[in-house]
């Protein structure tokens, strides 16, 4: 054993907890350690990089750190001396929370996690000392992690926790099934919080999750590691959501110990420097018994490999796959550069809805990217699934799910300057996810379950009267016709008439009762999709046209008639054919062969024409969406159309659109008119071939087959391939259903507006104190900041006038207040809460928001302002349209006064009379804070300066942002926020800005010298 070797073990068996270690366990652990040296300042270990090791402090200082998830400033949580372990938190949670830094020149001794976890099951007084404990970082990284989805928690965050990981109770869950009432359960104490610290994996749960015992149903945890429960008291929780006023800590400064090398120490043997990269020892090898499974789609072609590696993304991500659109995408770039480039590979997953970055990162690194991603490697493109330092799991399309050696296949992908290349890929907040589907109308028609039940028993029953029919058709012909038995055909006259009295009585009844249901389903499932509809985001609408989101929800008639009526033919169909082919064979078997001879040859026709119908259905959907997004964007502005002089421009352009879906349609009705026209041909052969060879049949005597049972095999036979053979249009149907399912996901895959908070606190009554701390914000992903950096106050009841030039971002500023948009950074609190951790509803019902855009609705004055407030007394009405400075013209220039019909869209008003509706209407409402964006521009001068000053007499207790251009009328703002290029450029009162001399001074000078 070398002397380095002896003064380690020497080392370790005086520190503790390591001297409680057998002598053999202690020489096992001294033979795996390694040493590092790390510089002053240098990283050790960082958060969010899990480098599988663990560390003894052999001599130096080492500072734990944390971030506050408030402002992610980083605070120290502890300072660890000679002995201190590092990253054993890491090892056993499984979760990378440790950040720690060289406070001086240290030494450390490092061995892997696995190992490190190997010696705590061989040592119960190792495992006592460390994983039955809950460090400072554990319990920081649990707490400040629920901390950071609170709206609002103040206080000093370090101190609570401390307290809190004082008290904490660790408790280790073997892996197994388990109830609540299971003593390993029921002994977690339920004056407790509880998480879920990581370890085992412990189903449906994450690493920080709370967990709510009451509500628990059954506990499940697998993995060869036990669960690590932590528990906290009550109290500590009680503190933490305190209203308390928040203390943040100053970094304390870095307590510089002495360099334990200028003691006539230095070892004997060179101790390497750590890498400046935190690099750690080789991580665990995989648990091969049970390999992930990722998805993997094969192509021979580099076309056809990328599209496939977008599929894989899709799979992998549970979106729906875009196929044609990606299809028509990567085919356009393939034309005209034969070649797909990374960026565009970028750009196509964005189109899919997955946030993507393209970056340039050194080899060296690639272990440690987040997954999956997409790469070129040797010039085509393949999903990277897993990155570790052994191996890497990439899906290569031409070759299969391949694991590779992270050196080789680096080999075939870095440049020459030891850079690779990759998208870096992400699910996003509004990533569509694939919910909707033919499963999705399964919960309404199990609703009415019954009643089709009953519709399926009447069908049954008329498909039977129908089998009766030529069985007695049979009969008559052998035994009346031929043996001349006039008796006979008089009861089977009678029963061919009651049979057909039932079956148009039972098909009367299945009708109504099919009629009646598919209509209530109709209802339900439509209020779903507009309600669903009506809570996605403002984006959503603001990347399509009206006229196609119309035409989407119109396709929900066409789903509804497929699964109500064709599908339930399809079942019938398919139960009656079978047994309409056993009755077939029992006539004649080689006649029933002849007769279904076609059927062969129709299934070749189906799968020549479906792709092709495909094709021409999807393009005629579009093109009528496009005529109809342009005929309703004519419609709506029909007034400039008539002002422009340009109506027959627009009919030429409208005429133009429409040919294109009209030219659609045609050739979708050419090709469904030849499949047809090929099923009917079929159709007919198929008779044709039964009456010649049964005729043939019949003539070879009545032993083999009577006249009788031909004319009967001949109706039967049609029962069997009429329905089979209409399988072409029943194709086209659910070709056109599968286009309708595909356009209407468009609208219930995207995920809605506020869908993640509904577990957040509502928000409580607003007060009005509003503050933007670093607020930016850009409308196009990789545009120009919008806002940058916004930093503001406002106390409650502050009449805040926000103003600057057109493109300044002072509507923005507002919209992002009630959370139209969400900030890109920063946070905005009201009265201390984060509005993006309330419940969002809650918070727009206390915004008053009067937009740019001023829209009254078809009905009366009086409905218009009581939109918000339907059981608003007159009196309210009438006050709020006096605030609105509305209730003179309404009176005296409208015909019925507050009854007076505004028309659509308010087309019977002016726009300053609407304007002043709409104020109304928000002034009703009675917001705790309101916002009017440039909602007094149709006003003149001496108006908007009356409703200005109205409302900051009505609403002096409330905060208002009042945003114009008109500096004239603001002069009285409690303050002015002059907004330039995304950036607040001033602030303050009227008469403070004009003595700064600044913008504001030459925007107002440049004002009064107009209106002069």
């Amino acid at each position: 054993m070398s002397r380095m070797k002896l003064l380690y073990l020497e080392f370790l068996s005086q520190t503790s907890p390591f001297n409680q270690l057998s002598s053999e366990l202690l020489t096992q652990l001294n033979g795996k350690l390694t040493p590092f040296r790390y510089r002053m300042g240098q990283p050790i270990l960082q958060r969010g990089k899990l480098l599988h090791q663990v560390s003894i402090v052999y001599q130096g200082q080492v500072r734990l750190l944390g971030y506050d998830p408030r402002n992610q400033a980083p605070m120290t949580l502890g300072l660890l001396q000679k002995g201190g372990v590092i990253g054993w938190v890491n090892a056993a949670r499984g979760v990378a929370c440790e950040t720690a830094i060289a406070s001086t020149e240290v030494i450390c001794l490092t061995l892997t996690s696995q190992e490190f976890l190997a010696l705590l099951n061989q040592s119960p007084e190792l495992h006592q000392a460390l994983s039955e404990h809950c460090s400072m970082v554990e319990a920081f990284d649990l707490l400040s992690d629920y901390y950071a989805r609170q709206a609002k928690v103040n206080g000093n965050l370090k101190e609570i926790i401390h307290g809190a990981s004082a008290q904490a109770e660790v408790y280790q869950l073997a892996a197994g099934s388990y109830d609540p009432t299971s003593p390993e359960v029921s002994s977690l104490e339920l004056g407790k919080i509880w998480f879920f610290s990581g370890g085992g994996t412990l189903l449906g749960y994450g690493p920080g999750d709370r967990l709510r015992l009451e509500k628990l149903k059954t506990i499940e945890v697998k993995g060869i590691q036990p669960a690590r429960l932590v528990g906290f008291p009550e109290s500590a929780w009680t503190h933490l959501l305190e209203d308390l006023q928040p203390e943040p800590e100053p970094p304390p400064p870095v307590e510089l110990l002495p360099d334990p090398f200028d003691n006539g120490q230095e070892p004997e043997e060179e101790i390497p420097y750590a890498p400046v990269e935190i690099v750690g020892l080789a991580p665990e090898t995989p648990d091969e018994t049970n390999p992930k499974t990722y998805p993997f789609i094969k192509a021979k072609t580099e076309k056809e490999g990328a599209i496939a590696c977008f599929q894989m993304l899709a799979q992998y991500y549970k979106m729906r796959f875009k196929g044609d659109i990606i299809r028509r995408v990567v085919d356009e770039q393939f034309k005209r550069y034969d070649v797909l480039s990374l960026p565009n590979c970028g750009a196509i997953a964005e189109l899919m809805g997955l946030n993507a970055q393209l970056v340039k990162i050194p080899t060296k690194t690639v272990t440690r990217l987040t997954v999956p991603l997409m790469v070129k490697w040797r010039d085509s493109l393949v999903v990277v699934y897993e990155v570790g330092d052994r191996q890497i799991t990439v899906a290569m399309p031409n070759m299969g799910l391949v694991k590779r050696n992270p050196q080789d296949f680096i080999e075939g992908w870095g440049d020459e300057n030891g850079l690779v290349e990759v998208v870096l890929l992400q699910k996003g907040k509004y990533t569509p996810e694939e919910r909707f589907g033919l499963s999705w109308f399964i919960p309404a028609i199990k609703k009415y379950k019954w009643i089709l039940i009953e519709v399926l028993v009447a069908s049954f029953l008329v498909q039977l009267f129908a089998l009766a029919n030529p069985l007695i058709i049979q009969q008559i012909i052998d035994k009346v016709i031929v043996q001349q038995s006039g008796d006979t055909l008089q009861v089977y006259g009678a029963l061919l008439l009651i049979l057909a009295v039932f079956e148009a009585v039972l098909s009367s009844l299945r009708t109504y009762l099919f009629v009646d249901t598919t209509n209530r389903i109709d209802m339900s499932l439509g209020s779903e999709i507009i309600d669903h509809l009506f809570r996605l985001p403002l984006q959503y609408f603001e990347k399509r046209p009206v006229g196609e989101i119309s035409t989407r929800v119109g396709e929900l008639e066409q789903i509804r008639q497929f699964l109500t009526g064709t599908a339930l033919t399809v079942v019938l169909d398919a139960i009656f054919s079978v047994v309409y082919i056993v009755v077939m064979f029992y006539y004649h078997g080689k006649l029933a062969a002849v007769a279904l001879s076609v059927i062969p040859i129709f299934i070749v026709a189906t799968l020549i024409f479906s792709p092709i119908i495909r094709r021409q259905l999807r393009e005629k959907a579009e093109k009528n969406a496009r005529s109809q997004s342009y005929l309703v964007e004519v419609m709506t502005g029909v007034q400039t159309v008539k002002a422009q002089n340009i109506e027959l421009r627009s009919r030429w352009k409208w005429q133009e659109k429409y040919a294109r879906y009209v030219s659609a349609g045609f050739n979708t009705v050419i090709t469904s008119t030849a499949s047809s026209s090929v099923s009917n041909f079929l159709n007919k052969l198929s008779g044709l071939l039964v009456l010649w060879y049964g005729t043939s049949l019949v003539l070879e005597g009545p032993d083999v087959l009577t006249l009788g049972q031909l004319i009967a095999f001949r109706i039967i036979a049609g029962y069997v391939t009429s329905p089979i053979l209409r399988l072409t249009q029943l194709w086209q149907n659910f070709q056109e259903t599968s286009i309708s399912l595909e356009r209407l996901a468009d609208i219930v895959d995207h995920p809605q507006e506020g869908e993640e908070d509904r577990e957040n606190i509502p928000m409580p009554l607003i007060k009005g104190a509003v503050t933007y701390e670093n607020v930016s914000f850009r409308f196009k992903k990789h545009g120009a900041l919008n806002l940058n950096n916004v930093n503001l106050y406002f106390p409650a009841g502050t009449f805040v006038a926000v103003v600057g030039q057109s493109g300044a971002g002072k509507s923005t500023l507002t919209k992002l207040l009630s959370r139209l948009y969400e900030p890109e950074a920063g946070r905005i609190l009201i009265d201390g809460y984060d509005v993006n951790k309330v419940e969002l509803y809650s918070l727009r019902r206390q915004v008053g928001v009067v937009p740019q855009e001023t829209l009254l609705f078809e009905g009366t004055i009086q409905e218009n302002i009581a939109l918000t407030n339907p059981e608003a007394e007159p009196a309210e009405i009438e006050y709020a349209a006096r605030v609105a400075a509305a209730h003179d013209f309404i009176m005296e220039a409208l015909p019925n006064g507050y009854n007076t019909q505004v028309g659509e869209r308010g087309a019977a008003l002016s726009g300053g009379q609407k304007q002043r509706i709409a104020i109304a209407r928000s002034v009703l409402q009675r917001p705790q804070i309101l916002v009017l964006d440039e909602a007094t521009s149709a006003l003149d001068y001496l108006t908007e300066r009356e409703v200005c000053n109205n409302l900051k007499r009505t609403f002096h207790d409330t905060t208002v942002f009042f945003i114009t251009h008109r500096l004239d009328t603001i002069k009285d703002a409690d303050v002015i926020v002059l907004m330039h290029e995304g950036c607040v450029a001033e602030q303050g009162t009227h008469d403070e800005l004009m003595a700064m001399r600044g913008r504001y001074y030459s925007l107002y000078q440049q004002q009064s010298r107009s209106e002069a």
